[in-house]
């Protein structure tokens, strides 16, 4: 069984390993212990409430409860850039144009913002590359929509995720090598590093604030502004079939391309909804009464509506009227008994209603 749930102190650890898998580009996940425990730090001061907004982060592990092991993490930060600068580059473009010569050009240029500042970011998706299979993707990410629409004050209007930009094999990315590497004199690899472990100030002090006419950069350079690593094409899908859009924002050290979405337009937040857990019969039980789950149904993300407990699984099965099904061991997987509230969504925007 696969079940999401908050981070705790014991898996540091097991969050170690994973940081190590996931390689460069991943800015959130950087392999430092430090850095790792104190991202757990701050993820369990959020859950208790004791921690500002400006501090607060939302991390989540995807547990495989059959060996306990942890395959998978995804977080939520509350608010972006109160504490330090956040940097993108805003895709635009300046006309030049002379009547008298007949010359008008349109040249697509890169201004630095921080337009996000303040908007509320899905961050720090991993899964093990051995459990990249079925819908354990699926799950990971979207647990963190009924998360926000169960928590919706705890969030800003508007929520953005950055998607890793295009880098080859060894971690060598063609936007740094073309621009990045003339300002910073340093890899790729090492800028992305710490700008993980929390040193950013560098960023403003050494990246050119004037903006930046994108024809200048080597042809590589210019074909990957506003695309996506390959291995993270999936992740791009599933938000867009969930209401993001790309609205001009790239990544300053790859160009990976910033999607966004207003809370209310997120569909698996608008279109979730609670239900009582009713405790469903065993199909194989002698003359069973009552709800039973059905094993061939709609697969559905159900989650807990407790804070600290949160907790989220995937179950096929279907609503009956105000109630939902559970077996005894998913309804004891997810902290739940007959009666209590459990948030429900299809897990493909596909199969959904209004809410």
């Amino acid at each position: 069984m696969m079940i999401i749930r908050p981070i705790a102190a014991a898996d540091i650890g097991a969050l170690f390993q994973l940081a190590l898998h996931a390689g460069v580009g991943l800015t959130t996940l950087p392999a430092n212990e430090e850095l790792l425990q104190a991202r757990i730090d701050a993820s369990l001061a959020s859950f208790a409430g004791t921690s500002e907004r400006a501090e607060q982060i939302f991390v989540f592990v995807l547990e495989d409860t059959a060996s306990h092991k942890i395959v998978g993490i995804c977080a939520i930060a509350a608010a972006v850039g109160l504490r330090q600068p956040w940097y993108s580059y805003r895709v635009g473009q300046v006309v030049h144009a002379s009547q008298e010569l007949g010359i008008f050009t349109q040249t697509p240029t890169l201004f630095l913002s921080n337009d996000h500042t303040g908007q509320s970011e899905l961050c720090s998706l991993f899964l093990d590359p051995n459990y990249r299979q079925g819908k354990n993707g699926s799950l990971l990410s979207k647990c963190r929509f009924l998360f926000i629409a169960q928590f919706r004050e705890r969030f800003s209007k508007k929520i953005i995720a950055e998607l890793r930009g295009v880098s080859d094999a060894e971690g060598k990315s063609p936007f740094w090598e073309s621009l990045g590497r003339h300002f910073f004199s340093m890899e790729f690899k090492d800028a992305d590093y710490l700008t993980g472990i929390g040193k950013k100030s560098f960023v403003a002090e050494l990246m050119p604030k004037h903006p930046l006419y994108s024809s200048f950069l080597t042809p590589a350079a210019q074909a990957v502004i506003g695309q996506t690593h390959e291995l993270t094409k999936p992740a791009l899908s599933m938000l867009e079939s969930e209401g993001f859009r790309f609205e001009g924002h790239v990544d300053i050290f790859d160009a990976g391309p910033a999607v966004e979405c207003d809370v209310e337009d997120i569909d698996a937040v608008a279109k979730s909804r609670l239900y009582k857990v009713a405790m469903a019969v065993p199909t194989t039980a002698p003359h069973a009464k009552g709800p039973t789950v059905d094993k061939a149904g709609i697969h559905y993300l159900v989650a807990n509506t407790w804070l600290t407990h949160f907790r989220v699984m995937l179950v096929r099965g279907e609503p009956a009227g105000e109630t939902f099904p559970l077996s005894a061991e998913d309804a004891q997987a997810l902290g739940v008994n007959a009666g209590d509230n459990v948030r429900v969504v299809t897990l493909s925007p596909k199969d959904r209603v209004a809410g």
